[in-house]
Order: C-alpha cells, then sequence, then structure tokens
C-alpha cells in the first residue's frame, strides 16, 4: 500500500492536494521516507508530474554514498513502484486522511503523556495542534439530493393528511395530521387537555375509527382515569351511565380497543419513548404530559431542557413514521384569557414552540363569581401552523357528561 500511495504521489494534482503537512514523511516507513522527500525535492524543482523512472534516477544521483545493500534495497523497492497498480485519486485520497489523522492523534497523545508527567502545563500546544489540523478532520460525505422536480412537488401538494380531525369546524381549517408531525397541545389546569385528545382519538370518526394504531403514554393522571375518559367519548355515556350499559357498548369498545393502548409512563423519558415506538410502530403517539418526559440537567436551564425535548419528540416522530401529540401546560399568564399565544407555554420561551408543525392552545371563557366556570364553551387557538398557514380561533363546546369536544 505505502509503494501504491508513492505512485500517486507522482501526480502533480494529486501531490499538489496532499502536500505540506496534510502528507508528513511520518506516515511512511524508514525507507519510504527517504523516496517520499525525493518527491517533494522535485515537485518544487520542476512542478509536474513525475514518472517512477525519473525519481528513482534523481534518488540515486542524490544519494551517492549508499551501500551496495542499500542500492539493491532501493532499486528493488523501485521496481514494485513500476509495477504497482495506481490507486485512484479518490481512493488513495482516503487513504492518506486516514493515515494522517492517526498520526495526529498520535501527536495529542504525547502531549497528553506530557501533560499527565507534568512536562507540559500551558494548553497553547494542544490549541495550535488542534487549529492547525481542525479542518482535516471533517468527514467526507457524498450527498444524494432529494427529489424537487416540479412534478414531484406538484404531487406533494395533492397528497391528503393521514388523519383527520373529527371536530367539523377544526377540520374545516386544518383537515388533521399526518406522520412526522409534532402537534403541541397547550392549556390551564382543568380546562380540557385530556378531553381533546380522548375526543379526537376515540370520539365518533376518531382517529381509532380511521384504522390508527395509536399509544397513550400517562405521566400526569392515573392511567385508568384518563383511559376511562376515552371511553365516555367513545361511547358518548357519562361514567354513571357506563355501568349499567356494559352489554351495550362493549362491542363497540371491544372493536376500537384493538387499536387502542395505554401505558403509565411515569418517571420515563424521551428515549424511553422512542424505544417504544421503534418496537411498536403506532400510527398516533400520546404525551400526556410531554414536558415530564424530558431529561433533567443541573448544567442547563429549564426553557433549553425543554427545547431539547420536544427536538427529540420531533425527531422521534420524522424517524419512526408517526404523529405525536405533545400536552403541555401553559403559564399563569394564560389564565382567564380567551386569546392566547406561544409565549404563554409553561417553562419554555420559544424552544417548544421552534418545533411544532401545528400548535393549539384550549382557553376557556373567563370564570364567573366565586371562581365557578361560566359555560362549557372552549377556544381553540391555532397559534402554529405550518399545515396551510392559517391561524385564528374556532369555538367549540366541551360536553362535560362525556367529555366530547363538539360544535
Amino acid at each position: 500500500m505505502e509503494l501504491s500511495l508513492i505512485k500517486s504521489l507522482m501526480d502533480k494534482s494529486f501531490y499538489d492536494s496532499h502536500r505540506g503537512e496534510r502528507c508528513p514523511d511520518d506516515l511512511f516507513s524508514k525507507d519510504v521516507k527517504k523516496i517520499k522527500r525525493t518527491i517533494d525535492t522535485m515537485m518544487q524543482e520542476y512542478k509536474r508530474d513525475v514518472t517512477p523512472v525519473e525519481v528513482e534516477g534523481y534518488f540515486f544521483s542524490n544519494n551517492p554514498t549508499l551501500t551496495t545493500a542499500q542500492k539493491q534495497i532501493y532499486a528493488d523497492m523501485f521496481n514494485s513502484i513500476r509495477q504497482t497498480d495506481s490507486m485512484g485519486h479518490d481512493v488513495a485520497g482516503n487513504i492518506l486522511s486516514k493515515l494522517f489523522q492517526h498520526h495526529v492523534g498520535e501527536k495529542i497523545a504525547n502531549l497528553g503523556f506530557d501533560y499527565v508527567n507534568g512536562d507540559l502545563i500551558s494548553l497553547e500546544p494542544l490549541r495550535e495542534l488542534l487549529d492547525t489540523y481542525n479542518d482535516d478532520f471533517t468527514p467526507n460525505m457524498k450527498i444524494d439530493w432529494d427529489d424537487i422536480s416540479l412534478e414531484t412537488l406538484v404531487e406533494s401538494m395533492k397528497l391528503k393528511t393521514r388523519f383527520s380531525f373529527n371536530l367539523p369546524t377544526l377540520h374545516n381549517i386544518i383537515s388533521g395530521v399526518d406522520s412526522g408531525m409534532l402537534i403541541e397541545i397547550g392549556a390551564r389546569p382543568n380546562t380540557g387537555k385530556t378531553s381533546f385528545h380522548a375526543s379526537m382519538v376515540a370520539g365518533p370518526g376518531g382517529f381509532l375509527e380511521q384504522g390508527a394504531k395509536c399509544a397513550v403514554l400517562v405521566n400526569e393522571e392515573e392511567y385508568k382515569r384518563v383511559a376511562t375518559r376515552y371511553v365516555t367519548c367513545m361511547t358518548g355515556l357519562s361514567e354513571q351511565d357506563i355501568p349499567a350499559n356494559q352489554s351495550r357498548i362493549l362491542d363497540r369498545y371491544n372493536t376500537l380497543r384493538r387499536n387502542l393502548h395505554f401505558k403509565e409512563a411515569t418517571g420515563q423519558n424521551m428515549d424511553w419513548v422512542e424505544s417504544l415506538c421503534k418496537n411498536e410502530k403506532p400510527d398516533v403517539v400520546i404525551l400526556d404530559m410531554g414536558d415530564k418526559f424530558a431529561k433533567h440537567k443541573s448544567t442547563m436551564r429549564q426553557d433549553e431542557i425543554l427545547k431539547a425535548n420536544a427536538i427529540h419528540a420531533r425527531q422521534i416522530a420524522k424517524i419512526h413514521n408517526c404523529a405525536i401529540f405533545y400536552m403541555s401546560q401553559l403559564s399563569a399568564e394564560a389564565e382567564g384569557k380567551t386569546i392566547l399565544n406561544q409565549s404563554m407555554m409553561e417553562g419554555s420561551k420559544t424552544g417548544k414552540a421552534a418545533e411544532a408543525d401545528l400548535m393549539i392552545l384550549i382557553a376557556e371563557n373567563a370564570a364567573i363569581e366565586n371562581g365557578r366556570r361560566s359555560d362549557t364553551q372552549r377556544h381553540l387557538n391555532i397559534v402554529k401552523n405550518k399545515l396551510n398557514g392559517w391561524h385564528g380561533v374556532i369555538h367549540v363546546n366541551l360536553n362535560p357528561m362525556n367529555g366530547r369536544y363538539d360544535v
């Protein structure tokens, strides 16, 4: 291999792209180093490609003190170079780059020993080494560019969302969701976040009826309470009416529950969510609550932690071909307001909002005297919408008996 690389360096264009410190003599064995130095000298002097015969002649004429045994060794080496097949410049370049990286690694390791032994007390030698060779460690990559032909883009404009919203006023504005999307839903406590995803998933015409495999990951309320809300949305019955009507609702419930999966997820993080999505392959994932899957790191601010959590959720949606609903609390700033905005997401500045494809913030009318709620009206604030760009407020109702959203 060494001799093939030496032969490649006789080509001036290849030599110029790997000259100097990018191809130091130390990459080669003791005897081959002398031939490499001869090529360096000839390239400076002649500034053109050189042949093995020319290099051999130049080498012997400039090393007259070689012994007979040494002359024979080098004669054999030049004979091998002449008979060696030339490497392609791309392959030879990759090999030299790897050898060079190993060479620099050894230099760094040697500096490390000097620091351990106390021979060096300043980081300047290491800093100079990194500055000198940083560009040479940029990885090589070949990009297969994505298809942006007009035909492909026009066809993509015709694609419909995979799962439709079953709430008519919402469907008329935003038809539904697709795989790879991150949908963030925010509201103040007791406003109807859980009822919203239960209604979209299990209500009439919801994701379950459309054939979606849905996974509900619960880390706030006890999972049976959330699952009960799904039953009320499926059946249209209140919790009080379900026990007396089990036989009547059993067939519908058993049909829909085949694609509905619940898991108590308290204490789990987003890595666990990704493992679940990889192995179970759900179409729709509900994170209730999304922020509680975040990894808490003492070196990061809370908003940075939540941003990283949302980024991970979006990556999971894209990589594992599912739509993720990320449920979140709103800050106290949203209390009593019907018009909401992205900045009201609790614990986050713009990090979570930046990752969402669709963000729906749920508001209710202000409380009346003694803190009692005034009515069952809810306001769906569409504050981010990459799907079609529409922003505004959709007015709906939340049925307190069965937890369904309707119009």
